[in-house]
This record gives structure tokens, sequence and C-alpha cells, in this order.
């Protein structure tokens, strides 16, 4: 497939009535893991992980060479179409993604970091239009909005707002679907997701939000678990050292998987 077609491959896994998972990788052999489970159709990185895997802290900490060197070794690792969380872009989201997309990356993550509605929106704009220029028209723009990660003690229902109004300039610009991430109630996720329409609003899947099952009857497009896989990992690995240092070992369920 070309990176064109997998892209639309990407596009085509959003808009269909079943919901899309992606369990969020950080290296190759986290993609080979999760790509070889049954029912994995694509792949997304966590740029929190793939961070701290090299001792950055979040935040573009990390330089993008670097995370850019991180992404491509996944994209070549899998035949699946690979979403690239890019943070907010470091400090040039469409020249960002058009370098992304030169090695194989067909969708991606960009923060709003609340900026301006106006300068987001433009950057939304010119993220598309690099893509199209690139020959991938149907590049997946996972539009993050930071409205509910960011809402400090504002009030919950201008928070929505914000994100709602966000939200809408994003898919105005091009962007197909619009990430937003925060421990969200079925109500608020019903605002968004009827205010976007069917298949465009992404959500985070950490615990307190309503189930899978639920989300797909809200319209929800997909769920993705950032750096929580990567927690999930760490954690495996911290109890089996402190099973260890208690007299045990390793447990008899865990499966050679490399």
């Amino acid at each position: 497939m070309t990176t064109a077609s997998r892209a639309t491959a990407l596009l085509d896994l959003h808009r269909a009535d079943e919901l899309l998972t992606v369990v969020n990788v950080w290296d190759v052999i986290t993609a080979k893991v999760v790509a070889d489970i049954p029912g994995t159709t694509a792949l997304a990185t966590a740029s929190h992980s793939i961070a701290a895997s090299l001792g950055y802290e979040d935040g573009e900490n990390i330089p993008r060479d670097e995370m850019l060197a991180a992404v491509e070794r996944i994209v070549r690792a899998t035949d699946l179409p690979v979403s690239a969380d890019l943070e907010g872009g470091y400090g040039d989201a469409a020249d960002t993604v058009r370098r992304a997309i030169e090695i194989g990356v067909v969708g991606a993550n960009i923060e709003d970091q609340m900026k301006p509605v106006e300068e987001a929106t433009a950057q939304v704009a010119a993220i598309m239009q690099a893509a199209a220029a690139a020959g991938v028209p149907d590049f997946v723009l996972n539009a993050r909005t930071d409205a509910f990660v960011k809402a400090g003690d504002r009030d919950p229902a201008e928070v929505l707002d914000d994100a709602v109004r966000r939200g809408l300039a994003y898919l105005e610009a091009g962007a197909p679907v619009v990430f937003v991430p925060g421990k969200l109630d079925e109500d608020q996720v019903r605002t968004l997701a009827d205010a976007f329409g069917p298949r465009r609003l992404t959500l985070i899947g950490i615990p307190g939000i309503p189930s899978l099952a639920r989300l797909t009857e809200l319209g929800v497009g997909r769920v993705s678990y950032g750096p929580l896989s990567q927690n999930v990992a760490l954690t495996a690995l911290a109890e089996l050292v402190e099973d260890v240092h208690a007299g045990g070992g390793v447990p008899s369920t865990v499966r050679i998987l490399n």
C-alpha cells in the first residue's frame, strides 16, 4: 500500500460504525506485539511514552529529529497505518507533519495548547494543506484541544463550550476528527459528539469515562490510550521486581512475545 492509500484506510476506520480502538505504542517491539493481536487495525504512537523511553520529560523536550526517528522505526515495523502523536508540532506543525508523511505516517495528533482559536485553526488548515501537497489528502489529523487538560479551575460548562467551539473550528478548517482528552462524563461526551457529528470525536480511554460500548452508541469515532499503555507495562515490570524481591519469580501466565 502507498502512504496515501494507508491514510484513506485509516480515515475509513474512523468513519466506520465500529469504534476504532488504538492501544498506543512507543518502540518497535511494542508495535509488533500490538499489531499481532487479532483485531488490531491501526497503530498510534504516544509521544509521552517515546520521550520517556529515551530519557526526556514530556512536553516537546525530546528533539523533533529524535521523535521522528523513533516513529519511523515503528512505521517500518508494520504494514498497518500509523498515526503519530507529535505534541504541538515542535514549533512548525505543518512542516513536522510534512516530514512525518515522508516517513510513512498517515495521521497525527497535534495539540492546540490553548493558543488563541484563530491561531490554532490556522495551524490546522496549514497542516491539511501540507498533507494535500504531499499527496496525502486523507491524512487523519486528530486535532487535539487541551480545553479540559488545561481547564484549571474554570467552570466546567465554559470548558465544554470552549471545546465545542474549538473542535468545530478545526473541523471547518479541514481536520477529519477532533481529540478531546480528559475524564469526560456521558453528558459531556454526548454534547461533543452531537456537535461534531458521528465518528468525528476521539477520546482517551482513562478510567472513569463511559464504556467502549456506550461510547460507540454516542457516536465516538476512536479511543486511544496515550501513555497509559506504557504505564500498564511498567506496572507489570514493577510487580515482577517486587515479587522477585519477595522470593517469587516470573508468573506462569507470562507470554513469550518476542
